[in-house]
């Protein structure tokens, strides 16, 4: 097994390679602006870090989001044309679940990153393993009730404090995380979703109203 893992729906353009034992080898770079810039050059660092081609992959794993239609569609079309390419399967993990899988906590928890528009991206779970509630997007305030008295990971928690006072590392999704979550999936048997986004809401850009189509006489 080698699996190419890969994530854009947060500020952090994190790519990383597992042996199904081992992540070996990552790159992650936080830079909301420039996802379509850093992806691929990323990709090629880790290769050449393991020593590998890219035809040694067996695998492709990409984060679905939640995350902004814009940065996240860079990472699904990015997988979606490696597993083409190379004729192998594209495995979806929701990102929430890969922050989850690398936070430090015991006991319940939220995971919460930034939907800009003052909301954040959320879900509770039992463990670093175990998804409760969510994904969702909410506004912090109105879910105070649900997450309090929780610790948070991520970025949303650490900028709404009044909501999630208990915030912790870490804040951005690594790919070496998502690798290694896929990878224990797969090697228990389980069978993992395909790469659908996690959107949540509609994109910012929006037709206008009253829009007219001017077609040739």
């Amino acid at each position: 097994m080698l699996l190419l893992a890969l994530d854009t729906a947060t500020p952090a353009v994190t790519v990383a390679l597992h042996d199904g034992d081992a992540v070996v080898a990552s790159s992650s770079q936080v830079d909301a602006r420039r996802h379509g810039e850093l992806l691929l050059p990323a990709v090629d660092r880790v290769l050449a870090e393991a020593g590998l081609r890219i035809d040694a992959v067996t695998g492709v794993v990409v984060g679905v989001g939640p995350g902004p239609y814009t940065g996240l569609r860079v990472g699904l079309a990015t997988a979606d044309t490696f597993g083409f390419a190379l004729g192998v399967p594209v495995h979806g993990v929701c990102t929430l679940d890969a922050l989850a899988y690398a936070a430090d906590v015991d006991g319940p928890f939220v995971v919460a990153t930034d939907a800009r528009r003052k909301e954040v991206y959320w879900a509770r779970y039992a463990d670093p393993r175990t998804p409760l509630t969510g994904p969702a997007v909410d506004r912090p305030a109105d879910i105070a009730d649900e997450v309090a008295g929780l610790p948070a990971v991520g970025a949303g928690a650490l900028l709404y404090p009044d909501t999630f006072p208990d915030a912790r590392a870490p804040e951005h999704v690594s790919a070496a995380a998502l690798a290694a979550l896929a990878a224990e999936r797969l090697a228990r048997g389980d069978e993992l979703p395909p790469p659908r986004p996690l959107y949540l809401r509609r994109p910012d850009a929006q037709v206008p109203k009253n829009y007219k189509v001017v077609t040739p006489k």
